[in-house]
């Protein structure tokens, strides 16, 4: 009969908790700690080496990383990452430490209770680090624009002649001189620092599109590229993010994956259904959210899009045309029903992850 080692760890920067159960025993068969380094790598893999029979480690994902995953994978150990926030607990656990969480994750490997995450290839998480830092510095930009038209107004500066933040408003911009000698420097300061932002992401989306000329990309982000509201930076948050789409076996998979599903609370014969679960990758979310907005328009493909199907494969095409005429009829239609527009938006943007699922069985990284 085979021996089954079940091994959980709690994984710290600062150190391993390491729970170690051999077949059904209730208790641990071995507690300990051992720092993150080489010497902590050499002398887990000595023990788990040394053990009898099938081993298999479990540790939850958290901010250092899949490096230990990688680490015991290549030395030819059956590890696994599970998703922190489907981890079973009791409503009743009060008490959290390290060494709770190693065994109870050792626990629940062995019982089956825990949800595995896909752990990215390197080359994967290398461009998601690459997006999610571009969509940080977005953010910030938006954060100073905001900071400046606060300042101004408190001095009784508005801008009323267009769009804020156009040639004519920059000019504008640096015509101002504030009465206080501190206030000039704070806006200068804002204004300075605006300008770096917006340079250091015009080099981001350099480095992006530049991204998109790999083959092993291309091809890929072409074919989503072909679906309304789906723009070069919203096909690389998807491939970044998601990677591979064959490994979820339905669409309502991927909607679930993405937290667009609608959360439910039911029992008896009452259904109760609220909004979305939200529990999933937010920034493919809101991407899906984002594109959505644009399915309100006529369904009719412009010459940008038009430009973008040419020469894409003929069911890829047939996919963005289905696409883009029934997100369009679902869209008004629950518009026509009274429905508030963020609430048909969500509807559709969980359609449209549909559509995204179906390119991505045809076409694939």
């Amino acid at each position: 009969m085979k021996i089954m080692q079940w091994v959980g760890i709690d994984d710290h920067a600062d150190k391993w908790t390491i729970a170690h159960y051999t077949g059904n025993e209730e208790k641990p068969t071995r507690e300990f700690e051992l720092v993150p380094d080489s010497k902590g790598y050499r002398s887990l893999l000595s023990y788990l080496k040394g053990l009898k029979g099938e081993v298999r480690v479990v540790y939850e994902a958290g901010p250092c990383g899949f490096e230990q995953y990688r680490r015991l994978k290549a030395a030819g150990v059956n590890c696994q990452v599970a998703a922190p926030t489907l981890t079973p607990r009791k409503p009743g656990e009060k008490v959290k430490t390290n060494r709770r969480d190693a065994a109870k994750l050792g626990r629940e490997l062995r019982s089956g209770g825990l949800t595995m995450i896909t752990v990215p290839e390197p080359e994967q998480e290398s461009l998601r680090d690459l997006i999610r830092a571009r969509q940080t510095i977005q953010k910030d930009v938006g954060r100073l624009r905001k900071q400046i038209i606060q300042l101004l107004l408190r001095y009784g500066h508005r801008f009323r002649d267009g769009q804020s933040w156009t040639k004519r408003f920059w000019v504008w911009l640096k015509a101002i001189k504030l009465t206080g000698s501190y206030s000039s420097f704070v806006l200068t300061d804002k204004i300075v620092e605006l300008e770096h932002r917006i340079e250091q992401l015009a080099r981001y989306d350099d480095e992006i599109e530049r991204a998109t000329q790999k083959p092993e990309y291309q091809t890929y982000v072409a074919a989503i590229r072909t679906l309304r509201g789906v723009e070069t930076l919203s096909a690389m948050t998807i491939l970044s993010e998601m990677g591979d789409l064959r490994r979820f076996a339905a669409a309502p998979q991927l909607m679930a994956a993405v937290g667009l599903v609608p959360s439910e609370s039911s029992t008896g014969d009452k259904t109760n259904r609220y909004g979305i679960t939200k529990t999933g990758n937010a920034h493919m979310r809101h991407i899906a959210v984002q594109a959505a907005w644009q399915y309100q328009r006529q369904a009719t493909a412009s010459a940008k899009i038009k430009a973008r199907r040419k020469d894409q494969l003929p069911e890829v095409v047939a996919i963005a045309e289905k696409c883009e005429a029934r997100l369009n009829r679902r869209f008004h239609r629950l518009t026509g029903r009274h429905k508030k527009s963020t609430v048909a938006v969500v509807a559709v943007a969980r359609e449209l992850i549909g559509f995204i699922w179906a390119i991505g069985q045809i076409v694939h990284p």
